[in-house]
């Protein structure tokens, strides 16, 4: 998938939503400014988050109310760029957000945390093409 705008990977991330039911963990890899922030953004707005979402670097994680379908959930946003080990994250409980249906997760710079991430993790990549354009790749 390539966006030619933010609004085009907000939008994404939005549609994104459509396919989850629930207790996804979505890992997000790219370097900084390739649009990881935008997509959580367009996540939270298909989730029916009302909190505007802001990168949680400086706390690594956020969550926030949301909906998927008609049922509610908790919408997680770890930002692992600052994490220097994997003790770090853990001390903050993530184990307790994963395997729940009425949770997603979705990681920041998830490669860094990769070794602690479940197996069926959504990775989604991103790349610059260009100024504005992004490829987005899922694996």
């Amino acid at each position: 998938m390539v966006t030619y705008s933010a609004e085009e990977t907000m939008e994404f991330g939005q549609q994104f939503t459509q396919k989850l039911k629930g207790g996804e963990m979505i890992g997000l890899i790219g370097e900084l400014g390739t649009g990881k922030t935008t997509f959580i953004k367009g996540l939270a707005e298909g989730l029916r988050v009302d909190e505007t979402i802001t990168s949680p670097t400086f706390v690594i994680l956020k969550t926030y109310p949301g909906r998927i379908g008609g049922k509610k959930i908790e919408f997680v946003h770890i930002d692992a760029y600052r994490i220097e080990s994997l003790d770090d994250i853990e001390s903050l409980g993530v184990e307790d957000y994963l395997g729940r249906n009425d949770i997603i997760v979705a990681v920041e710079w998830a490669e860094k945390i990769k070794k602690i991430l479940p197996k069926d993790t959504i990775y989604v990549q991103f790349k610059h093409k260009s100024k504005n354009q992004r490829e987005i790749i899922l694996e």
